[in-house]
């Protein structure tokens, strides 16, 4: 990272803030059922008023306390210039949401030059907030997190997440390469919070072979600060084009990559 660590020991305390504040924003307008609506961006690609009242609510935050940092949010897309930037999803399982399905968080990372330095996830619904630090492990609640240490994948729990954005095939086969390791599956709606849970240790991996950044770069740093493995995600411009995810306990890394193709060396 290319800025001082007291730069960033302001940052993390403003987000860890600045987390909570959006979260209960979330948890206020989920609980209105005027702003359970929604429209579709996309094939199953949800979006609610409510995602661009907390992600403006984020930005004008941030950008009050940080004026020279920019910003990439899902649904403002992005802002600003300069090497520093936030990466915000408002709403992570934004068809949860809609569904009145408490499932659902706000995510939002600090990049600088293609590496997360902080990360928080807040789950309104459940009372939990999520931070990390790189370098300096990550948080449930205040209380350190580690991943599972699980190796024995006739056992393993692993979330597999979906986008229209690759073939419906590609995903079948991938959950039919899963299922012969032995493992069981499940689709809980938010590639952000399947991502923190591997972080605490209640699942032992999560893949996706296609996700934007704005609903992974925080989860894959506390997956890392945790102890888990991630594939590089960043690659091939995976900050600004999406990519193929898969984080998992370090003991299943090999046989989830083989199950899952992500994180193969080519």
């Amino acid at each position: 990272m290319t800025l001082a660590e007291e730069e960033l020991d302001v940052r993390e305390e403003a987000l860890a803030v600045v987390a909570r504040e959006a979260g209960e924003l979330a948890r206020r307008l989920f609980l209105q059922p005027s702003t359970l609506g929604s429209k579709l961006k996309g094939q199953q690609d949800f979006v609610t008023a409510a995602d661009a009242t907390v992600e403006r609510a984020i930005i004008e935050r941030l950008a009050a306390r940080f004026p020279g940092d920019a910003f990439l949010g899902e649904e403002g897309g992005a802002s600003g210039g300069g090497e520093a930037r936030w990466v915000i999803d408002p709403i992570d399982g934004t068809a949860n949401f809609a569904n009145g399905i408490a499932h659902f968080c706000v995510s939002i990372a600090f990049v600088v030059q293609n590496e997360i330095g902080l990360a928080a996830i807040a789950a309104p619904m459940y009372g939990e907030l999520y931070l990390a630090r790189r370098g300096r492990g990550a948080s449930l609640n205040g209380k350190p997190m580690r991943v599972s240490e699980l190796s024995d994948i006739r056992f393993a729990l692993v979330e597999l997440g979906w986008s229209a954005r690759r073939p419906a095939h590609e995903y079948a086969l991938m959950l039919e390469r899963l299922l012969a390791t032995g493992a069981t599956f499940l689709r809980a709606g938010s590639g952000a919070l399947g991502l923190a849970y591997v972080a605490a240790g209640r699942t032992h991996g999560y893949c996706e072979l296609h996700i934007n950044s704005w609903d992974a770069a925080a989860a894959l740093l506390l997956v890392r600060e945790a102890g888990g493995w991630t594939n590089d995600f960043f690659a091939d411009e995976g900050l600004t084009r999406g990519n193929a995810v898969l984080a998992c306990a370090p003991a299943l890394r090999e046989t989830l990559v083989a199950a899952t193709g992500v994180g193969r060396k080519t």
